[in-house]
């Protein structure tokens, strides 16, 4: 059975991590291999801009009076440049996750898989014969070689190639923990696996293709301001090709060159180059945060969400409760309740008995007797208690009902000011532990579901974007209300089902909203499949998986926060320079109108309110304005616009006053100081 296999070994996600440095010369030459216009018509308005410096460089072989040959050079030469750095600008996007997904790849070529065959024994077989449904053995040492479930075994799984995360992982057969990633390693025991996947459909395969395909990928919005940059440029180009007749049934003409170049200057470039960048670089943010998207149409969802619908456990909560508070019954004092509470509590190794240890170590400095001095008592389902025995001394935590039994006491004999204590702990959500030594009641021991640090400080972020968050949770509604005022969410969904989390994700949607949700259980996928953005946890079963539009590799819930982050910087990043590639336009027409037709009517030289120096010299100046500026809007497009928690109207007012106004300014600014800087150095 023990036969070899072969095996590779994988660098962490983390090692994929590279400068610019490391980017720009392999970006630089993609820039001049996507001059195909097989790649181009992709993007038509840099298709458009190609064509046109096509045509104005054969311009400058023929001779033309009205325009000095260098001054046509040179207007050829920054209309390449433009579509070279649009280039540039998609080819450094898409070569910041390409070196990860070089990494994965090198992850999962040579690799083997030891194959049940149908008489029971095991052959050794190349990991990419593998179909859904084979069985496979894994043993410590050796590679996963694809998605699956685990149907017999327990063992550690270092799942750092995937999740850059060193710590190993459980799995094991049955339950939630039961689902295993393709090209994660064993560190401990072995594994039977049922693959799931068949080849090019794993976990793996998904996040090389997202990463190498994000460019091939369109969601709505992005095939919607296609549509209004192709008729933005066909409205453009039918007027430019009408200003010609138009000068001659004035008396006049327009140079070529300069309507080539007007054209170049009016239709949209900075967006139609920038906006493949935009959307890639927003897929390898998500890719960075170790999420897996189905499609670009689930990101963009994401930006849209107006309902967050998260599980209280292990997203809200830490999920394990903890010691928050110590109540001495009368006659009883601190030390000698938390001494009782805490040698109760130095057998128990659950997470509650180590947080009773934990917390009132901090409270008070005792001696505590070493194993071998005691007599350890586990707590059991029968009598759900707890403790020591200490020599004579018998030390005992537990349910209320349980402890009162151990001490021959009934609720009634209750000391007045300890029953309030408890019914207290129990109406705020919390779970009552009482404690005794002997016969003798000590106190109370208050265990509470901890909300996570900075968690409701999120969610205050989230509702000034005007994201609601819905707090789903089994507890009875009084547990999970106090929780939730903890917390700070907006709504609560308690005692929850299957079937409620699925008809409250379609009561939201039939009222118009988007809704998120995150899950890892089979319990779980109804509502993923149902809710436009699904989020399920990598280490969930394979049901939540399959439903989801999102896989976590990570299995972190809160997550889910930070994938609404990112589509919302998405769209808001779009917004931002489709708004400042519109208005930088309107300083064109004042720039390059009056010099077209200076010469036919002089009246519109009022319009030259930059005073350039020269009809050539505007001309020119508009179009490096045009090329550079995208240069300088590649790093926003790489790194987004950051989304401040404010509501929609506010990121509206922000986006219009930075990216509206300034976009009137800055080429006012830009193009004067490019007219000085050419006449100063004669190029015009």
């Amino acid at each position: 059975m023990n036969m070899p296999l072969r095996d590779v070994k994988t660098a962490p996600a983390s090692t994929a991590q590279t400068s610019f440095s490391a980017l720009w010369r392999p970006a630089l030459v993609q820039a001049f291999v996507k001059l195909d216009p097989r790649q181009l018509k992709r993007a038509p308005v840099m298709l458009v801009v190609e064509l046109t410096a096509i045509f104005t460089t054969l311009l400058c072989l023929l001779p033309d009076n009205q325009v000095p040959t260098g001054v046509a050079l040179q207007i050829a030469l920054w209309l390449w440049f433009t579509v070279l750095f649009a280039n540039f600008a998609e080819a450094l996007a898409e070569g910041r996750g390409k070196a990860r997904a070089d990494s994965l790849k090198a992850g999962s070529q040579g690799l083997s898989a030891r194959r049940r065959t149908a008489a029971g024994s095991f052959e050794v077989v190349a990991a990419t014969v593998l179909r859904k449904g084979d069985v496979v053995r894994v043993e410590a040492g050796e590679m996963i070689p694809g998605d699956g479930e685990v149907i017999e075994g327990i063992a550690a799984v270092n799942e750092a190639a995937i999740t850059g995360e060193s710590a190993p992982v459980i799995r094991e057969s049955g339950g939630d923990r039961s689902a295993v990633t393709g090209s994660t390693r064993l560190v401990s025991d072995w594994l039977l696996v049922r693959i799931s996947s068949n080849p090019g459909e794993s976990t793996l395969d998904r996040m090389i293709a997202l990463v190498e395909g994000a460019k091939r990928q369109k969601t709505p919005n992005e095939i919607a301001l296609d549509i209004l940059l192709i008729g933005l440029t066909l409205i453009f180009l039918i007027v430019v090709v009408t200003l010609q007749p138009f000068a001659h049934f004035a008396g006049g003409a327009i140079p070529t060159v300069f309507l080539v170049a007007l054209l170049v200057t009016l239709i949209p470039t900075t967006i139609g180059g920038l906006l493949s960048a935009i959307g890639i670089a927003g897929m390898d943010r998500l890719v960075r945060l170790n999420v897996i998207a189905r499609s670009g149409r689930a990101v963009e969802a994401a930006g849209d969400v107006h309902v967050l619908m998260l599980d209280k456990t292990g997203t809200i909560t830490f999920g394990n409760r903890r010691c928050s508070a110590v109540f001495a019954a009368p006659g009883i004092t601190a030390k000698e309740l938390g001494e009782g509470a805490l040698y109760a509590s130095l057998a128990d190794d659950t997470a509650e008995g180590k947080s009773i240890v934990e917390y009132l170590r901090q409270l008070h400095d005792f001696v505590e007797p070493v194993a071998g001095q005691f007599q350890p008592v586990a707590f059991s389902a029968e009598t759900r208690l707890s403790g020591i025995d200490l020599g004579p001394r018998r030390y005992r935590k537990g349910a209320v009902d349980s402890v009162l039994a151990f001490v021959g006491m009934q609720r009634l004999d209750l000391p007045p000011a300890l029953a309030r204590e408890v019914d207290k702990i129990a109406q705020s959500g919390g779970t009552p532990l009482l404690v005794c030594v002997d016969k003798r009641l000590l106190g109370v021991i208050h265990l509470k579901d901890v909300v996570k640090p900075g968690i409701r400080e999120r969610f205050a972020e989230l509702r000034k974007l005007g994201i609601r968050t819905v707090m789903v949770t089994g507890d009875n509604p009084l547990t999970a209300a106090a929780i939730a005022a903890e917390a700070g969410v907006d709504d609560v969904l308690a005692e929850a089902t299957p079937e409620k989390k699925l008809a409250r994700i379609r009561q939201e949607q039939d009222e118009g909203r988007l809704v998120a949700m995150c899950g890892d259980g089979a319990n779980d996928a109804p509502a993923l499949a149902q809710a436009d953005v699904g989020m399920a946890m990598n280490d969930g079963t394979q049901a939540a998986r399959e439903a989801a539009n999102m896989v976590d590799l990570d299995s972190d819930p809160t997550k889910l926060l930070d994938v609404v982050q990112v589509g919302k910087e998405l769209l808001v990043t779009r917004g931002a320079l489709t708004t400042f590639s519109i208005a930088n336009d309107v300083a064109k027409y004042f720039a390059i109108l009056p010099a077209l037709f200076a010469a036919i009517y002089p009246q519109l030289g009022v319009l030259n309110l930059m005073q350039l120096a020269s009809p050539q010299s505007a001309i020119v100046s508009a179009i490096v304005f045009n090329a550079l500026i995208i240069v300088v809007l590649i790093p926003l497009a790489l790194r987004g616009v950051r989304v401040k928690a404010a509501s929609a109207a506010h990121l509206l007012r922000r986006n219009l006053l930075i990216y509206g106004l300034g976009g009137l300014l800055v080429p006012f600014a830009g193009i004067k100081l490019i007219d000085l800087l050419l006449n100063a150095l004669q190029l015009v």
